[in-house]
């Protein structure tokens, strides 16, 4: 949670314009500045190029920085120099992360509050203004984050205005159209870290139903724990027994008279997930009130359709509960019945997420949607396949698969597609039900995969493992998936 932070544009002069730092770039190799920091070396009589480059032996390297005092000679007080990297491998991506590198930098120096900064990208590097200015803003709000919500003393410091200037009119209007775009993309984003980063306590699934009910332009409908019996989740119930907090089953829908698809985006949310009976160990368990964090998301996307107007129509799904050892608590042996009547035992009770999704899978192939992408901090073999910086990718149709990666590389998340080998599905086998909730350990994210399918029903589907992009040690959450489900909505 940041405080005052805001993305502006403004046209004139960089030298003319007052800020405490203003932020300038150099591609790898140059030695004569050109463009917007061009006029800056001419107006610090040379200082860039006669003292930084050549002195100094600034390289332009991606992502290194020197800040210079600007001795009274323009209106700001510093230049921060960035480097851009070599300009071949400069890319939208590469321009989201070095803004977001220089609003970490600028929090780190003293008295930063107002920021100004060249159209980065929109020059040699040969991208429209419009785009540059959105992966600007996306990267420099998602940079300003911070939670210390919880913190009685704000030690970090603030960058309070971050604003590109520029001389060109054209060049403005169309960069007031890309920060718009990126402030609603980062916001969502940073709107999915918050409840990720939130306590338990907070972000129970009654308070993640508030929010759903809160969000503009969308139509919301809760279910309660009776109408969910009702509607034969057993599986999703048998989950949340264990817990004092009432699921509950949040059903978000965007229209658009428009829409030209359906598309329904779910998001596991278990909000907070002890392993149940099959307690988790201390250590693994200390982050695990992340495993909402797909439903985060999805709350997030579904925040800022109405601004965005996707040419489809979205509906967002949510089966939200605890997983917790009460004395209610579900246990390993049991049948569960799911909404398409299969049966399920339960091998471990720490292989929760599956089971809430089921219902929800059930739930969203009946709405007569065309595309189901389902969400979730699924699997512990993800992480171990994949790491924490890409999510598995698996599903039924190849052609809706790349388009999901094409859009989460645009996003800068990346996704990689695991298979689904059949050979796998023989370990789910059960001698008393249709299918346990768990096999083998090996290849644990596509056996997990292989039991959502089994819930699936006429429709095209995907389903992204997001258990090591979602949150990371030390940083905390990422809002790992928004923008590539926002991207895909939008394309």
């Amino acid at each position: 949670m940041t405080s005052k932070f805001d993305v502006s544009v403004a046209k004139g002069l960089l030298e003319q314009t007052p800020a405490n730092v203003l932020v300038v770039n150099l591609f790898e190799g140059v030695k004569i500045p050109a463009g917007a920091t061009g006029a800056i070396d001419i107006a610090l009589d040379g200082l860039i190029s006669k003292f930084v480059i050549e002195k100094e032996g600034f390289d332009g390297k991606f992502g290194s920085m020197y800040v210079l005092p600007t001795y009274g000679k323009i209106f700001a007080e510093k230049v921060l120099v960035v480097g851009l990297g070599r300009n071949k491998d400069f890319t939208l991506n590469r321009l989201r992360e070095i803004s977001q590198k220089v609003v970490k930098k600028c929090m780190k120096m003293n008295n930063a509050k107002k920021v100004i900064s060249v159209l980065h990208g929109a020059g040699i590097g040969g991208f429209d203004p419009q785009v540059a200015a959105q992966m600007i803003t996306e990267g420099a709000m998602i940079g300003a984050y911070s939670f210390d919500k919880y913190k009685t003393e704000k030690t970090q410091k603030k960058v309070e205005d971050f604003i590109i200037v520029d001389m060109v009119e054209e060049n403005c209007k169309k960069a007031k159209a890309g920060v718009k775009k990126g402030k609603l993309i980062a916001s969502a984003v940073n709107f999915a870290r918050d409840l990720s980063n939130e306590q338990p306590a907070y972000t129970t699934p009654t308070k993640l139903a508030e929010i759903a009910q809160s969000l503009n332009g969308i139509d919301v409908r809760v279910y309660e724990k009776d109408e969910i019996e009702k509607m034969g989740m057993g599986a999703f119930l048998a989950v949340s027994k264990g817990s004092s907090q009432p699921p509950k089953f949040i059903h978000m829908r965007y229209k658009n008279d428009k829409a030209q698809r359906k598309i329904a985006i779910i998001g596991k949310g278990i909000c907070f997930d002890s392993g149940g009976l099959d307690l988790k160990p201390p250590s693994s368990m200390l982050n695990m009130k992340d495993d909402m964090s797909a439903a985060g998301a999805v709350l997030a996307v579904m925040g800022v359709l109405k601004e965005l107007k996707p040419n489809c129509e979205v509906h967002g799904i949510i089966a939200a509960c605890e997983n917790m050892p009460g004395c209610s608590a579900y246990k390993p042996g049991d049948i569960l019945v799911a909404k398409n009547g299969k049966t399920i035992e339960v091998d471990n009770t720490d292989a929760e997420g599956r089971l809430t999704l089921a219902d929800a899978l059930c739930y969203a192939c009946e709405l007569g949607v065309d595309e189901v992408i389902d969400v979730a901090t699924l699997t512990g073999a993800c992480v171990v396949a994949l790491g924490n910086t890409v999510s598995g990718i698996m599903g039924n149709c190849q052609s809706m698969i790349d388009k999901l990666i094409k859009c989460g590389n645009a996003g800068g998340e990346k996704l990689w597609q695991m298979p689904m080998f059949e050979d796998y599905r023989d370990s789910l086998k059960s001698d008393i039900a249709d299918m346990k909730n768990t096999g083998s350990r090996m290849g644990g994210t596509q056996i997990a995969a292989l039991f959502l399918q089994n819930f699936v029903k006429k429709v095209h589907w995907a389903h992204i493992d997001i258990a090591g992009t979602a949150y990371l040690d030390k940083k905390g959450a990422t809002g790992a998936s928004v923008r590539t489900l926002l991207n895909y909505l939008l394309s």
